[in-house]
Parts: structure tokens; C-alpha cells; sequence
């Protein structure tokens, strides 16, 4: 059987071609997962404030993978980023078991102090209140431990890059709200990182909030099609590489969905079989993204996130429901090394 059979005959999932406190557990070093064949570790994204949810899915976690070799976040992780907000997450954290190496993505509400006078006061009107750009990424970097957007973080070995936004753009742009721009800086990087582990014909795994157009679902859509303001340059890097694993969120779109993982294929690439781009679910739901800086109420209620295997020859891909304590979904993408 192919490739692309062993993708779609994957199961638990369509894979659609698309053109006090307890502390964090350690985590063990690459050589000693990697003898174990298997290196698991999680993924969720979006928190906007949503605690409660925060800690049932890191309690679930820590039940079903208790040796979790790291837990990425794929953005908004607070409500709206000022930094009591960022606090309050931290010190959820630290009342749950979690993995030690935690890989944080910047998210469009991280943006959102300047839609408010004070936490207590919505006006938008008055945009942006007296905050400063800059001071929003500072709040960022000081939680994240770090000075940049883009990160490298190792999860037992496996290979974890974040990706963001470096400008808010309607700071740059009247017309414009929370669409991504990349520096030519970030972009120099990525490339670098994913050439550096293919040569070692390791898959990487990449951490972004935003989805990128024609993916996942949710992302055939106007609301999601120009949230990047550079994606055929992302789409480029990417889709060279079929041992890449895009993880976005954003949408807050049900895992259950047949499209929850997919392979875009890029065109103008040597690489035909395209990359893996993953839904990662979403803590908070009950609202999606607009678009415009604000919100939309969608049906459902959710509480949802991934748990990933990475194994010499394939990379096993979970659907968890942290609220049912359920299994979703699972497919299992053979590996091109």
C-alpha cells in the first residue's frame, strides 16, 4: 500500500488532501524516550480564561499520559492579555501535574488589552487606550520566558517550533485586525530548523494559533482566509518538508469533524505527498473569532485537545475529550524517512 492508501486507510479519522501545589513532572531526556520507541506528549490551545476547563484537561492528561514528554499551547491563552491574566494561568498550572517542558504560542487575544480602559471597562471606541504594542509582547515574553515569538523546545527529543505573530496589525493598519505577520527574521529561521532536523530525518512539529487557509476545518471559509498576510511564503517552507506536523487552533471547531487532520499538498514543491496539518481542538468554546477582533457564539460546548506519538515510523495523532474523559478520534500518518 502507498503512502497516501496507509494516510486515508488511517483509522478513527479522514485524512483529506487539501491543495503545596503538585509540580510538574520531569520530563526524561531523548535518548531514554526515544529506547521506549514512543515519545507522547499533548497539544491544546485556547484558554481564554476558561480555568476551570484549563485544569479538568490538565488533570485528564496527566491520568491518560502521565509521562507526557511536554505540552504545547497553541495560543490564546488569555482572554485578552493583560498580565493578572497571564498570572492566573500560571497559577493553574501550578495546581495540576504537567509536564515540565511547556511550548507557549502568542494567540490574537493576547492583543486584546486595547479594546479595554481597564479589566472592567470594554471600550473599543477608544482603541487602544493608551496601550502600546510593545507592551503587549512584553507581557507575552515575561510568561513565556523569552524574547522572541519563535521558540525551539524539545519533547523527549522530538522537535517543537513555535511560530507568531511579530505586529499587532491594526497598530500598522486601520483596516486590518489580527492578521499574522512574519519578519523576514522568523522566516530565515524556520527555514533553517526544518532543513537542520529533515537532514536528520526527524519529524518536526510546528506550533502556530492561527490555521492556515484550506486546511482544517473551519478554514474554507472568508472568515479564515486572510489571517495570514504572508501564507503562500509559509505554505512554501512547509510544504517542502513531509515530515512536518502543522498544529493551529483558533477556530474552536469540533475534533469530531472529518477534517480534523489533513495533508496539504503545496503546489511548486518537489514534495508531492504535502505536510500534515492538525485541528487542535480548544478548552474555551461556546465562541469563535470573527475576524474583526471580536467574537461569534457557535453551538456546542467542547473541551477538547490532542495527545501525540511519536514512534520510528509513524506519528499517532489522539482526539480527547478532557470533559468525557473520551477518546474521539485517531489516525496514524506513516513517516517519509
Amino acid at each position: 500500500m502507498d503512502r497516501r492508501s496507509l494516510l486515508a486507510a488511517a483509522g478513527g479519522g479522514a485524512l483529506v488532501a487539501a491543495t503545596g501545589a503538585p509540580q510538574a513532572h520531569a520530563t526524561p531526556t531523548g535518548a531514554s524516550v526515544f529506547r521506549r520507541n514512543v515519545v507522547r506528549f499533548n497539544v491544546i490551545s485556547d484558554i481564554q480564561g476558561d480555568l476551570r476547563d484549563f485544569g479538568r484537561a490538565l488533570d485528564d492528561m496527566a491520568a491518560v499520559n502521565p509521562h507526557s514528554a511536554g505540552l504545547a499551547v497553541a495560543g490564546d491563552i488569555t482572554p485578552r492579555g493583560y498580565d493578572f491574566e497571564y498570572a492566573q494561568v500560571s497559577a493553574e498550572l501550578r495546581r495540576h501535574s504537567h509536564p515540565s517542558a511547556v511550548a507557549w504560542a502568542i494567540g490574537n487575544h493576547e492583543f486584546y488589552v486595547p479594546k479595554w480602559r481597564d479589566p472592567d471597562t470594554l471600550a473599543q471606541d477608544t482603541w487602544p487606550n493608551g496601550t502600546t504594542e510593545d507592551s503587549l509582547f512584553r507581557s507575552f515574553y515575561n510568561f513565556a520566558g523569552r524574547g522572541t515569538v519563535h521558540a525551539e523546545t524539545s519533547f523527549g527529543g522530538v522537535p517543537v517550533l513555535t511560530l507568531g505573530t511579530e505586529r499587532y496589525s491594526h497598530y500598522h493598519d486601520p483596516k486590518l485586525w489580527d492578521e499574522v505577520w512574519i519578519s523576514d527574521a522568523q522566516f530565515a529561521w524556520l527555514e533553517d530548523r526544518l532543513w537542520h532536523w529533515s537532514r536528520r530525518r526527524k519529524p518536526v512539529m510546528v506550533i502556530t494559533h492561527h490555521p492556515l487557509p484550506n486546511t482544517v476545518s473551519g478554514t474554507r471559509n472568508k472568515l479564515y482566509a486572510n489571517d495570514y498576510l504572508q501564507a503562500d511564503r509559509l505554505l512554501n517552507l512547509l510544504g517542502r518538508h513531509p515530515d512536518v506536523f502543522l498544529f493551529s487552533g483558533h477556530t474552536h471547531w469540533d475534533l469530531e469533524l472529518s477534517d480534523w487532520v489533513v495533508r496539504r499538498v503545496v503546489p511548486g514543491t518537489a514534495n508531492l505527498s504535502g505536510f500534515t496539518v492538525v485541528n487542535t481542538g480548544a478548552i474555551q468554546t461556546g465562541f469563535r473569532d470573527d475576524g474583526k477582533g471580536g467574537e461569534v457564539a457557535v453551538g456546542g460546548s467542547f473541551n477538547q485537545g490532542l495527545q501525540v506519538e511519536v514512534r520510528p515510523d509513524a506519528v499517532v495523532i489522539k482526539a480527547r475529550d478532557f470533559a468525557r474523559r473520551a477518546w474521539l478520534k485517531e489516525i496514524t500518518v506513516p513517516l517519509a524517512r
